[in-house]
């Protein structure tokens, strides 16, 4: 009899230890009691990166990134092995296995490697013999076998790319929080937690901070994979992120009602670089943004803004852990692009409104703006999507813009 199949995710602050390591193991044991099939991945225990990364940085200012990311994936063994041991003590059949041995295979770009494919049948072999898997996350290889890292929040993507490779019922996200809220509940004590959400605005909550890692969400939009959120320190419900019903609200509906917030998003990863007096003529943004693209680097926001000199400054964000690497590439280019000079403000963050059917429903973005107007709080960028509404601030104003727009979008109030 085949069993059904969840892939699980653990995060680091769910294995900190060996009592946290403990309580997992039996979560997933009480899954298979049940009758369920269950491949966990797991995060480094803790601060554990952080510690590596530190380590790394006091030996080489900058460390060379295929050797970092051999030593940065040795965190994700960590824990998948102590979380096999502790399922084995407890009488289960477990095995742990490395991102290459489960067959996951990556593009070559270092810390933040992209997964090519994933070859499921050394997986498959082990659940058939009754096994439960403990995959590292995070990680895989390049088909050279050189070691790979996914990026911050890797073993997201590494549980949804499991999830679909195997076609599992579902992927299950096992964090600190219970599940996904209107906004950070740290900032907003009267956030609500949402009993579900689609994938089109759970990916914007997502890229624009909220506790999910965005490409975990492309991956479970794209092959269908439903995706339970929830927290490894209780049983409380959590969100479920999946393909919700098409919602057409009729013309004639008042305008307010059409509106459908979701949340407020808060991103302080974020940092600003303006290159000043760009020639304006074709090829000049291509000649600025090619290098950024070819190191792997991901751009958010662009201003340009074209003088009557017929000269321009170009405005982008990157993210902030990015940025020293961003102001090195577009040096690299300023003599050759004919640019005076660049600048960057790292004390920057984005405040996001996010909710379905915004493009075609007036009245979003002015509503965004006079609240944040009204609570003194000034913007420096601004960008849309269908769904989603962004505006730069200073950081330091950042929760506070949060709590403002939560508030002024009703979002504290019962649906």
């Amino acid at each position: 009899m085949v069993l059904p199949l969840i892939v699980q995710k653990y995060g680091g602050s769910s294995v900190a230890d060996a009592e946290k390591i403990m309580s997992v193991a039996r979560r997933i044991g009480r899954g298979r009691d049940s009758g369920v099939d269950i491949v966990a991945v797991v995060s480094a225990m803790g601060d554990t990166t952080d510690a590596l990364i530190d380590l790394a940085r006091s030996i080489s200012p900058t460390p060379d990134p295929r050797e970092l990311d051999l030593l940065l994936s040795t965190g994700e063994l960590v824990a998948c092995t102590l979380l096999t041991m502790a399922l084995r003590t407890l009488g289960y059949s477990a095995l742990s296995l490395s991102g290459t041995q489960a067959g996951i295979r990556t593009d070559t770009t270092y810390g933040r490697a992209r997964i090519h494919s994933i070859d499921t049948g050394r997986v498959q072999m082990e659940l058939a013999k009754g096994q439960l898997i403990v995959v590292a996350g995070f990680q895989g290889a390049t088909e050279d076998l050189d070691i790979t890292t996914l990026g911050r929040g890797g073993s997201d993507t590494t549980a949804v790319a499991l999830a679909a490779a195997l076609g599992a019922d579902r992927c299950e996200i096992y964090t600190d929080v219970d599940g996904i809220y209107s906004a950070d509940p740290r900032i907003v004590p009267r956030a609500r937690k949402l009993d579900e959400i689609g994938y089109d605005e759970m990916l914007e909550l997502a890229s624009y901070g909220a506790k999910m890692h965005p490409r975990s969400i492309e991956l479970g939009s794209f092959y269908q994979v439903p995706i339970y959120v929830a927290s490894s320190f209780g049983d409380a419900p959590g969100t479920l992120i999946h393909k919700k019903p098409d919602e057409n609200p009729s013309d004639e509906d008042p305008m307010e009602d059409r509106i459908r917030v979701t949340g407020i998003a808060c991103n302080t990863n974020v940092a600003k670089i303006t290159v000043r007096s760009l020639p304006d003529r074709p090829g000049i943004a291509a000649a600025l943004f090619e290098p950024l693209a070819k190191v792997g680097m991901s751009i958010d926001t662009i201003v340009q803004n074209t003088s009557v000199e017929r000269s321009t400054d170009i405005s982008f964000t990157v993210s902030r852990t990015d940025l020293d690497e961003a102001v090195r590439q577009v040096e690299g280019v300023l003599d050759s692009i004919g640019a005076t000079g660049v600048v960057s403000d790292a004390t920057l963050a984005s405040v996001s409104v996010i909710g379905s059917g915004m493009q075609n429903t007036p009245g979003y973005a002015s509503r965004m703006f006079r609240i944040l107007a009204d609570g003194n709080v000034n913007i420096d960028m601004i960008t849309t999507s269908e769904i989603r509404i962004s505006c730069v601030v200073k950081e330091e104003q950042a929760q506070e813009a949060v709590r403002l727009l939560h508030h002024g979008f009703q979002l504290d109030q019962d649906p």
